[in-house]
């Protein structure tokens, strides 16, 4: 199937493909893959190299353009872009509660899920680059954050067919357990607190008033959800990136009204955490979070709700203890929680899935090393310093590993600077390649 639409500075063209739900039983059942081939207007019918951006996540569909914004205007230039929407996401045959109960209990949820990670990802890349370009064709990469990671997939598995990869925010620790990942990244969330504090210190007093309120009383929210103190706390994720700190501040401003009982959250509020805080739309995210990390050469492949029990580790985020004293109430970040899947109206049907998920032992491991050590496809990384979401040590110590890497970093955005910069940052990336930086 193809389709085309024109919008003002671009024209796309719409395509579904049909993929092996497990490529290892090509003859088995199938799922569909949607992906949007964005191109210049005017240079629709141009012999362009092809792009392809793999989205963050997991669970991320891939951007619906508007026109010639953002880094898609800087790829434009000089590409044809294939926007993939990876599998379970956005037109692709989408998994989530309500697609998830047709296929029967948890154990067969889960088992299907088990066909959703970066190795299944990079293998409907391949057959549709078969289809559109042919068996010799080639393409470039961009992968942004989780994008980066299926890149580092893509390099482990089918190099051949790359003409070089930029990745944004995104080199993953190819061997760095899911324990090793969040031992990491509870300091860097603490720091993310402390310079959100320092710009706002009035949220201080802020945040301490509305968790020892919901320490008390948990707060309905209007879609369904219950906001705990700890789902609160996980408001954090916000600081990650660019404008996140500003956006919670002015979500704090709005915390209160005064109501027929006196003092209480205002539905401004309470929406606006909803918004933040619902996997409604993508349910992937917190379903599959950690399975990403799950290899069987690393710590025997069972992630176990990680970030929840490494949490314990960093008593500074337990939000009692800070009421009982007179500190910062610090706010959690990139973390999934078993609780989620009870105060989450979305997660809630999904439960028992995602603990069978969590215990799985048998993940096969994402990255060849040996074959990335002997690496030979160009591959240019921006890696954004004290990055929240992805640790910028682990991101050095894989750019080593993984031969003909080439790395700037930069702290003049957060984790989400190919989309906060404009042109910038895959500019940069791209005058890299072309030498001329």
């Amino acid at each position: 199937m193809s389709s085309l639409s024109r919008i003002p500075g671009i024209v796309t063209t719409d395509h579904l493909f049909r993929v092996p739900l497990d490529h290892g039983a090509p003859g088995g059942e199938t799922i569909e893959v949607y992906a949007r081939e964005v191109v210049a207007a005017g240079r629709e019918h141009d012999e362009l190299p092809w792009l392809v951006y793999l989205q963050g996540g997991p669970g991320g569909k891939a951007n619906r353009p508007m026109g010639r914004d953002g880094w898609l205007d800087r790829a434009l230039d000089d590409h044809r872009v294939l926007l993939l929407d990876q599998r379970g996401t956005g037109r692709s045959t989408p998994a989530n509660r309500q697609t998830l109960a047709r296929r029967g209990d948890a154990r067969q949820q889960a088992e299907y899920l088990a066909h959703f990670r970066a190795d299944s990802i990079v293998r409907d890349a391949e057959l549709i680059r078969r289809q559109l370009l042919g068996e010799d064709g080639v393409w470039s990469l961009l992968g942004q954050s989780f994008g980066g990671f299926c890149t580092l997939t893509y390099l482990s598995l089918a190099p051949e067919h790359l003409r070089e990869a930029f990745v944004t925010g995104g080199l993953a620790g190819l061997r760095r357990s899911a324990d090793e990942v969040y031992r990491a990244a509870y300091p860097r969330v603490a720091r993310k607190n402390a310079g959100h504090y320092a710009r706002f210190p009035q949220d201080v007093a802020a945040v301490r008033r509305i968790a020892a309120h919901l320490l008390e009383r948990p707060a309905p929210l209007p879609g369904g959800g219950t906001l705990t103190v700890q789902a609160f706390q996980a408001l954090g994720i916000l600081l990650g990136s660019g404008s996140g700190s500003y956006v919670l501040h002015y979500l704090l401003e709005e915390a209160w009204v005064e109501g027929p009982d006196g003092p209480e959250l205002s539905d401004t509020f309470l929406a606006g955490a909803q918004s933040h805080l619902s996997f409604a739309q993508n349910p992937l995210y917190a379903v599959l979070h950690e399975s990403i990390y799950g290899q069987r050469s690393v710590d025997a492949g069972a992630t176990d709700w990680s970030a929840e029990r490494v949490r314990k580790e960093f008593p500074e985020f337990d939000a009692e203890a800070a009421l009982a004293g007179d500190g910062p109430v610090l706010l959690t970040g990139e973390m999934i929680h078993p609780w989620m899947f009870e105060t989450d109206p979305a997660l809630q049907p999904l439960r028992e899935t995602a603990q069978l998920l969590a215990e799985r032992t048998d993940w096969p491991d994402l990255y060849d090393l040996p074959r990335l050590a002997s690496n030979q496809v160009p591959v240019y990384a921006a890696v954004y310093h004290d990055d929240m979401y992805v640790d910028t040590a682990h991101s050095l110590e894989t750019a080593d590993a993984v031969a003909g890497t080439r790395v700037w970093v930069t702290n003049e955005w957060e984790h989400d600077g190919v989309r906060t910069s404009g042109r910038a940052v895959l500019d940069r990336l791209i005058r890299m390649a072309r030498g001329e930086v």
